[in-house]
């Protein structure tokens, strides 16, 4: 969706085809209208009326349908100092449609339920063995942590309508939102999560961790128009944003930044290939490289222990192992992402995730790395920034998906309820 309080392009609603049907011209017009008051609550009818160029009569009935749906509210009385009467103000409704998102990380589980404003109401986190049990398991303790979420959520006045799960590992474009083809880190192959979701709810639509960390950033961060975004989990998360759409490349692979060649005859990288940037600036490399992989796998591997947490504690009292460890990985970074800068010339580089707690000591390296690299366009400092939803990037992401759908094309609400 534009920002413009302009209408959503036509490949927001579906490609056009021959004449539109009275109820297809309809379904645009609740999207515009929508659309119109996401952007700019709050508005009067008036105001909507001027900016989407409909008639005051059209936009009176479009307004009705969608305080009906639950979508939008119309408030107190306006005093703006207007000569005549003067309108009620229309808000998004905090207190009806919701969006879930659902995460699955190695070592943990997370809810959240987003309302129509983008505003947190429900958030969870369990820590989780995933990568050392099986798809099943995970799957049932996440159906029964996506329950107690919308429960909480219809305490709040909040109902779920739309479930979308974020998920480390690839998601087969001819078979979108339902399968995971590959996930290495959990140890899933061709995982169908819809046919082994054992909770009461619909099972959620599955999307790739890393895109939805970039998608949170558009419409919540600091990512804009084109950008690259690149995040650390287990592995390395990549994604990229081509005019302010999602590019998913030709299988679905774009943006795997973690396996771009940045040593030649480097490391051998868990993919086959040598010199990849994942063995050098994962987060695996940078606990192995400070010393505190052996302290996870020692005495304390039974205690639940954030090590982006520790690494950055340890990193802020000036532990010398832990701050070579992360220059090493913030120059690897600088060297893979200035070939990305080369190659799509994107207007920012957000660092999501882990990357973005740990931030302050990975910047300088990567800073200098890329002043060395990219000669060919002018490259300011201020074009590399920390996400400021760090690590909750993807489970936002997740549900600001079904928030920004009610956006652009509200008449969905009425279709996903059978209505």
């Amino acid at each position: 969706m534009a920002e413009d309080g302009q209408q959503p392009p036509d490949s927001e609603l579906g490609p056009r085809r021959g004449p539109a049907s009275q109820q297809d011209m309809r379904r645009q017009n609740l999207a515009l209208v929508m659309h119109t008051v996401a952007a700019a609550h709050p508005l009067s009818r008036a105001d909507v009326a001027g900016r989407t160029g409909l008639t005051r009569t059209a936009v009176s009935s479009l307004v009705d349908e969608l305080i009906g749906g639950g979508l939008l509210l119309e408030g107190e009385l306006e005093r703006s100092g207007r000569v005549g009467r003067p309108g009620r103000a229309l808000v998004l409704n905090d207190s009806g449609p919701a969006g879930l998102g659902l995460e699955i990380g190695v070592g943990h589980l997370s809810a959240c339920v987003l309302d129509l404003r983008g505003e947190v109401r429900v958030e969870l986190h369990r820590p989780a063995p995933n990568s050392s049990r099986p798809a099943e398991q995970t799957l049932a303790e996440l159906a029964a942590l996506a329950t107690e979420a919308e429960q909480q959520a219809v305490v709040l006045g909040l109902r779920v309508v739309g479930r979308v799960l974020a998920v480390p590992g690839s998601v087969p474009l001819d078979d979108p939102g339902r399968h995971v083809e590959h996930a290495p880190n959990l140890g899933w192959h061709q995982v169908d999560v819809h046919s082994g979701w054992p909770g009461p709810g619909v099972a959620p639509a599955v999307e790739n961790e890393a895109n939805l960390g970039a998608l949170a950033e558009l419409w919540q961060g600091v990512g804009k128009g084109t950008f690259v975004h690149v995040s650390a989990g287990e592995g390395i998360g990549g994604a990229l944003v081509l005019d302010g759409r999602l590019f998913r490349g030709v299988q679905g692979f774009a943006g795997e930044l973690g396996h771009l060649t940045v040593r030649p005859d480097g490391r051998l990288c868990s993919c086959g290939a040598r010199g990849c940037l994942e063995p050098y600036a994962g987060l695996a490399a940078v606990l192995h490289a400070s010393g505190l992989a052996e302290e996870l796998d020692g005495p304390a591997s039974g205690q639940d222990i954030d090590a982006i947490g520790e690494l950055a504690r340890r990193a802020e009292a000036g532990h010398p192992t832990t701050t070579r460890a992360l220059h090493h990985a913030g120059t690897a970074l600088g060297t893979a992402l200035a070939a990305a800068v080369n190659l799509i010339d994107p207007a920012t580089l957000v660092l999501g995730g882990a990357y973005a707690d740990l931030a302050h000591w990975l910047l300088p390296a990567m800073r200098a790395e890329l002043a060395e690299l990219i000669r060919v366009r002018p490259w300011p400092d201020d074009a590399l920034r920390a996400s400021p939803l760090a690590r909750r990037g993807p489970v936002l992401g997740a549900a600001l998906v079904t928030v920004r759908r009610l956006h652009t094309d509200p008449a969905t609400l009425w279709l996903t309820e059978g209505a």
